[in-house]
């Protein structure tokens, strides 16, 4: 063997070595409040209906990878930690499903949507914020306004943050013996669980807001005489 040829060798076996002992990709989705998993029994149709959505992201957090943040300027992204599918089908996803058990309605309609039904409030969001933070908390900063669905008028404004501590890893399975990958996926699964807490808690508020308006009047439909 010549010994150009050498080199070409030794870093073929490193790719294929490196190839070989990449991480499997871990997949995360957000959870709905404890309560509202066995919502079904207690939902009343008739009552509320709301329109949620849309629910706007900054583009540094609407990615595939789950974003945290190591500096106040810097973020992380980890390739082999990624939502199941993206941050802002989830979000709308377990938004919708925390207000069906608040309120107890199942006509909660998410935007955008090809179903028309009539609407009591519809409420929209821009996402500032939801990530982890270097101090350990997950943090969700929102604006979020409630419409009159009939006339396009803003009936409450706000802009809300809410943290949640991120519970200390503990080791899959148990064991005393475990890998970097083990941790990492430990780490991963605490952020999105405060990230849940989160929500949750900005769900509650939304709620509050909801309960506490009078429903709007339909417009009045005026028939021209003939």
């Amino acid at each position: 063997m010549t010994r150009p040829m050498l080199p070409a060798l030794m870093l073929g076996a490193l790719l294929l070595t490196g190839c070989a002992t990449s991480p499997p990709s871990s997949f995360y989705t957000l959870t709905p409040i404890p309560e509202a998993a066995g919502r079904s029994a207690d939902i009343d149709g008739g009552a509320l209906s709301v329109g949620i959505g849309p629910v706007t992201f900054p583009q540094f957090l609407d990615r595939p990878q789950i974003v945290t943040r190591d500096g106040s300027n810097r973020l992380a992204l980890d390739e082999f930690h990624r939502w199941g599918g993206t941050v802002q089908d989830d979000f709308l996803r377990v938004w919708g499903e925390n207000l069906a058990h608040l309120l107890g309605t199942s006509r909660i309609l998410v935007f955008p949507s090809e179903v028309r039904m009539p609407l009591d409030f519809r409420v929209s969001a821009e996402v500032v914020a939801f990530e982890g933070t270097p101090d350990g908390q997950a943090v969700l900063k929102v604006r979020w306004v409630v419409m009159d669905p009939y006339l396009e008028r803003a009936l409450a404004v706000r802009e809300d943050v809410y943290r949640s501590p991120i519970g200390r890893a503990t080791p899959s399975g148990g064991s005393d013996a475990v890998g970097p990958s083990a941790v990492a996926d430990d780490a991963h699964q605490a952020v999105v669980a405060a990230m849940s807490r989160c929500l949750g808690d900005f769900s509650l508020d939304v709620a509050s807001v909801l309960r506490s308006l009078p429903k709007p009047a339909p417009p009045s439909v005026t028939v021209s005489p003939l």
